[in-house]
């Protein structure tokens, strides 16, 4: 295996990424609204370097499976970059009726981004089996060019 198939190792981080949101989640719940403002800019400031690295992959990749990869990443994240636009238009809401409604449109959204991030996990196995199988396959095939 090469330096970019250390897939258990990408797993290994993946699955930390997993448990870092999660107690992001479980901490903001019990948060200020300063608290979850801050917690948010943070989240925000991640996304937007996010974004930035997954364009410098797709500009670096272009035509190749991983640009293809780079760019869902890229829309992914910048569609999440409506988050902090979001929260500071709430801040003139006034009505309890219209804010409740723009919390049942953000708990949309989460559901959604935790929809696709289900996708992406099944995805990201079935390319990762492939790629596995693909590598084995070659390492066959040379092996029995060598004979």
């Amino acid at each position: 295996m090469t330096q970019h198939t250390d897939f258990s190792t990408r797993l290994d981080d993946l699955q930390q990424r997993v448990a870092t949101a999660r107690s992001a989640v479980q901490a903001a719940a019990a948060e200020s609204d300063e608290q979850l403002k801050e917690r948010i800019d943070r989240a925000q400031a991640d996304l937007d370097q996010s974004v930035k690295n997954a364009r410098q992959e797709v500009s670096q990749a272009a035509g190749s499976a991983r640009a293809k990869w780079a760019q869902l990443k890229a829309d992914a994240a910048a569609k999440r970059s409506e988050v902090k636009a979001n929260m500071d238009k709430r801040e003139l809401h006034m009505d309890a009726k219209v804010a409740a409604t723009d919390a049942d449109f953000a708990e949309a959204d989460a559901a959604e981004a935790l929809d696709f991030a289900d996708w992406s996990v099944g995805n990201a196995q079935l390319s990762v089996l492939d790629a596995i199988y693909a590598r084995a396959y070659a390492d066959r095939l040379k092996a029995a060019d060598t004979k």
